[in-house]
């Protein structure tokens, strides 16, 4: 729950053109029809999980942002609730609805609107993390994009405040902060887009990077509520996540675990198991759960083995892109060193990169 007020006058201008330059009046909620394969949205009831995962993930692509950040901000302010017992969910603070909208001086109607409809709601949050990630005197990765899920760090640090109570280490000790709403986000990320549930345990297998914080990077008075001074405007960071939502019929990726599952149809109890380092020819976009009542956060991929033997739906949970250089390059031989080699192809040799670092 958002810890600020956020102003007028910055929600008006989200609401205008901070959908990354694609909001008018006539596609505000273009995205929602990409979902309109679920039963329509019924009033002071919530959609069925999958129903709200292809929202979240449709309404993030929308505006350029991994979708993963969109539904761990979504979990961590409501858990994926916009009404709670038929009424609007509103936080003790004042939030409102799936992603806990919090400004008391928006107009009677715009309130009313953000507790009774959850894709103008999710719209609004999503246009709110938009405009933070604009801010330029916020932190980044040197050289990263918007693709990049660890870019997203300090933008959903300002969702919720760029405050004393969010600085990613305590100053007195430069220990890390995992109570700070930052940390729990990204925690979600990790466990919900990256995690499995198989046979009643629930476990993440994937750790997102870390970037190589120091007290001395931050300046604030902890008594205070005044926002943190950022001294450090860049980071070098190894072992980041780009998000494979953007993933398309023709790209190659690997597993990135052992026993990894391709199913037959999205969400099926039927597999084949793959190992580690296994590569995967993609062969369209993305797919929800077939049941609806799944709580999986991440999509699957129609994919096969490049020898044809074996196809079906992967998670995007366990895979990644795979990047793929010519054996006589003049380059390849400085860059085989730093990459792990998992398998050939017609002249080629595909490569994972085992610390990916962007400067």
């Amino acid at each position: 729950m958002k810890s600020f007020l956020v102003k007028t006058g910055l929600l008006v201008a989200c609401m205008v053109g901070l959908f990354h330059g694609k909001a008018t009046a006539e596609s505000e909620t273009e995205w929602s029809l990409n979902c309109e394969q679920y039963s329509d949205i019924k009033p002071n009831e919530n959609p069925t999980y999958q129903h709200i995962n292809c929202l979240l993930t449709n309404a993030a692509i929308q505006a350029d942002i991994p979708p993963e950040v969109v539904k761990g901000i979504a979990t961590r302010e409501s858990y994926w609730r916009q009404f709670v017992d038929g009424k609007p969910f509103i936080s003790k603070d004042g939030g409102i609805g799936i992603m806990q909208i919090t400004d008391t001086t928006l107009p009677e109607e715009q309130q009313e609107r953000l507790k009774n409809d959850i894709l103008y709601n999710i719209e609004t949050g999503v246009r709110i993390l938009n405009s933070k990630a604009s801010l330029t005197t916020l932190p980044s990765i040197k050289g990263a994009g918007r693709d990049i899920i660890e870019n997203w760090y300090f933008p959903v640090m300002a969702y919720n405040g760029v405050v004393p109570v969010n600085s990613p280490l305590y100053q007195e000790t430069g220990e890390i902060n995992h109570e700070a709403y930052q940390e729990l986000v990204f925690g979600k990320i990790e466990k919900d887009s990256f995690g499995k549930i198989e046979e009643e345990s629930y476990r993440g297998d994937t750790i997102l990077a870390r970037y190589p914080f120091d007290v001395k990077d931050f300046k604030y008075d902890r008594e205070s509520d005044k926002p943190i001074e950022f001294l450090k405007p860049e980071y070098i960071v190894q072992g980041v996540h780009e998000t494979t939502i953007k993933l398309k019929a023709g790209d190659r990726v690997l597993t990135t675990e052992n026993d990894v599952k391709l199913r037959k149809k999205p969400g099926s109890p039927d597999y084949k198991r793959l190992p580690i380092n296994t590569p995967l020819l993609i062969e369209g976009t993305f797919e929800f759960d077939e049941s609806e009542i799944s709580q999986n956060q991440f999509v699957w991929f129609p994919a096969k083995t490049l020898d044809g033997q074996y196809s079906g739906y992967v998670s995007s949970a366990y895979i990644e892109k795979q990047v793929a250089f010519k054996a006589a390059s003049s380059s390849y031989n400085s860059i085989k060193t730093s990459w792990a080699a998992v398998s050939g192809a017609s002249g080629y040799e595909i490569y994972r990169s085992t610390s990916s670092t962007y400067v």
